[in-house]
């Protein structure tokens, strides 16, 4: 018996023993990466990128959207917390915005600002895809590669009005590192080299498996965007930056090394919501448009801006208009509703309930793309989910209930809550079906709930007109 016994505790102990070996062995594989030299104070790097910061949001449109913006924050904190102790700087401020445009693209500024553009978000096909191109961001902030730089470039125009437009960023470098240059400072740029990107993609595959994602995600949307190449949809490269097949293979080999979760982070709740947020909003412009003018302002287009709140809204005519979506969609509103139209909805509101913040009376329709999940009620439940996160005052007052639209199975539920506009109790009803390609087609109505008698024959006067031709 006691024979026994040491035999099963030698077994243990080469067991725990091999436990060690085998993630030393593994990390004894990773290929080293080391900060390059730098002749500037980290003090340099933090006040370039706060110039720059300023400077950037002036130009793009930077998404005010309060829930998108947390959960990229939220994302960007776990990646943080995983930089290497060797790599850290805690004089460095890591911050993270949404850009308002359509290119799959993120860039980082030197000492921390860091932009992600909603198109990527939408790209990705799950978190852990966006998280790697944040990643690869990170890690060039991290590595210092701005001051870096300039200081292997050693010109004498690199001085530090002019390092900060060493943004190098984004997975995807190009025409929007070229665009974001010019936009700063009369077009003088320039790009990271590709040991520098080489170097982004190895440490932001660690830090990715650190965080407890998969590096192989960040390998994957380096698919994704030569895709898109082929298709004519992204950046074009510069010879500066490696080819998107090698860095796959590179990236793929170095998870090889590296501890990876066996149940990593993939798609998330909230990645679905925020991803399906953005496909519902209407088009982004791309950097090139951007560059060549479009001004949308601060945040997202909102076709009722330019209205103004009162207290006296009238009630909804008893005479309809007939509106038309493309054919595809028709039905009745009250003729003294005005419409605004945006990429993938309409808003429709009497004078004076219409304003900066939306609609406090009527009625909005749209379509939103199915994403990854075709189930009526899933998509039904991710598009409340947004609307609540979008308007924190309002709360969820009943379940889905089984509905008819256009002929077709639908769901109904009701949110309310105290309109910031108003000051009043707000009734907001939600009606969802399907189209034929699997779209979420969406019906929304909104008003006071002291004004509801007057506005429910109307609201059911309209989802009993709604047809579709698709």
């Amino acid at each position: 018996m006691k024979n026994t016994k040491i035999g099963r505790r030698m077994a243990v102990a080469a067991l725990v023993a091999t436990m060690w070996i085998l993630p030393v062995a593994a990390i004894a594989q990773q290929t080293r990466v080391v900060a390059p030299k730098n002749k500037y104070k980290v003090q340099d790097d933090v006040k370039i990128g706060n110039q720059a910061s300023l400077e950037v949001e002036k130009q793009f449109p930077i998404l005010n959207d309060r829930d998108a913006t947390q959960y990229v924050e939220s994302v960007g904190e776990r990646l943080v917390a995983s930089i290497p102790s060797q790599f850290r700087q805690s004089a460095f401020n890591y911050r993270f915005k949404v850009v308002n445009a359509s290119d799959i693209n993120a860039f980082a500024l030197p000492g921390g600002p860091m932009y992600v553009n909603r198109g990527m978000v939408e790209a990705a096909k799950n978190e852990g895809e966006m998280a790697g191109v944040m990643a690869h961001e990170i890690s060039h902030v991290a590595l210092r590669h701005a001051t870096a730089q300039a200081t292997k470039q050693g010109s004498a125009k690199n001085t530090l009005g002019t390092i900060g437009l060493i943004l190098g960023g984004a997975i995807l470098g190009g025409q929007t590192g070229a665009q974001l240059g010019g936009l700063i400072a009369q077009g003088w740029q320039t790009k990271y080299s590709r040991e520098y990107e080489t170097q982004s993609d190895l440490l932001g595959a660690r830090i990715m498996a650190d965080a407890g994602y998969d590096p192989r995600d960040l390998a994957n949307m380096f698919q994704t965007i030569a895709g898109e190449r082929r298709g004519g949809g992204a950046p074009e490269w510069l010879s500066s930056h490696p080819d998107p097949g090698n860095r796959y293979e590179k990236i793929n080999r170095e998870a090889q090394y590296l501890r990876v979760s066996s149940n990593p982070i993939k798609v998330t709740r909230d990645f679905e919501r925020i991803q399906a947020k953005f496909r519902s909003m209407p088009r982004a412009q791309t950097m090139a448009e951007i560059e060549k003018g479009y001004n949308p302002g601060r945040g997202t287009e909102n076709p009722t801006a330019s209205g103004r709140y009162s207290d006296r809204v009238q009630t909804p005519s008893t005479q309809v208009q007939r509106y038309s979506a493309s054919n595809v969609i028709t039905f009745n509103v009250p003729s003294n509703w005005q419409q605004f139209p945006s990429e993938s909805s309409v808003q429709f509101a009497p004078d004076g309930a219409f304003g900066d913040q939306g609609i406090t009376h009527g009625a909005m329709v749209g379509v939103l793309s199915g994403g990854q999940s075709n189930d009526l009620q899933s998509m039904t439940q991710a598009y409340v989910d947004g609307i609540l996160q979008s308007n924190s005052y309002l709360t969820r007052r009943s379940n889905f209930s089984n509905t008819n639209i256009g002929g077709r199975r639908g769901y109904s539920t009701e949110v309310s809550g105290i309109s910031p506009v108003t000051r009043r109790t707000e009734v907001v009803r939600v009606y969802t079906t399907q189209l034929r390609n699997g779209a979420l087609f969406y019906t929304v109505t909104v008003v006071p709930n002291t004004e509801a008698y007057s506005y429910n024959r109307a609201f059911q006067n309209m989802i009993s007109s709604i047809r579709f031709n698709d």
